[in-house]
């Protein structure tokens, strides 16, 4: 994991790349873009939507139903994990206390039907709210992974550089005559 030694004050704290990423402008962009997208998909499934979904053949308005409480249940869960890291970041709460909240949050992947039949008969602003709701919950994942399982993340020194394997083999099928080309 990369560390960053934070010269400015007078401890010599060690501060990690994923704490640094998590209080950045890119965690309050991620956060802004998350509950933008709770008020949108809310607005949309009680606006457009609704009425979308009424015009919809009877295995489409199934499909629709199933979708929309799926993206809305994806929805609250990234919420929810945003909330919680906003509290840390505002130190409102301490990382091991919202790693304890953290369990209650489930960010685990939803499956989402992409069957060609109903998914294709899906309203497309639907399909849309639900390919990005995914795209976040990825990059949130990868968030929680950075920040809640560092082990995951640091780099095993035992592990084989394909690189310098690479040229290990080069070396030895050339020799001592590599070095003249």
């Amino acid at each position: 994991m990369t560390e960053f030694s934070d010269n400015s004050s007078a401890s010599s704290e060690t501060i990690t790349f994923a704490e640094r990423l998590a209080t950045s402008d890119a965690f309050i962009s991620l956060f802004q873009e998350g509950m933008g997208l709770v008020e949108e998909t809310a607005g949309y499934l009680d606006g457009i939507g609704r009425e979308e979904s009424k015009d919809l053949e009877r295995p489409a308005s199934l499909a629709y139903a199933t979708e929309s409480m799926r993206l809305t249940t994806r929805l609250m869960q990234l919420a929810s994990w945003l909330l919680l890291q906003r509290a840390v970041n505002d130190g409102e709460m301490t990382l091991d206390q919202a790693s304890q909240e953290k369990n209650k949050v489930k960010l685990e992947r939803l499956n989402t039907a992409r069957h060609p039949g109903s998914w294709d008969e899906l309203p497309q602003t639907l399909r849309d709210l639900i390919d990005r709701s995914v795209r976040l919950q990825e990059r949130v994942q990868h968030l929680d992974s950075v920040l809640y399982n560092p082990q995951n993340n640091k780099a095993d020194p035992a592990a084989s550089n394909p690189v310098a394997d690479q040229l290990g083999q080069l070396a030895a099928a050339f020799g001592s005559g590599a070095g003249r080309l």
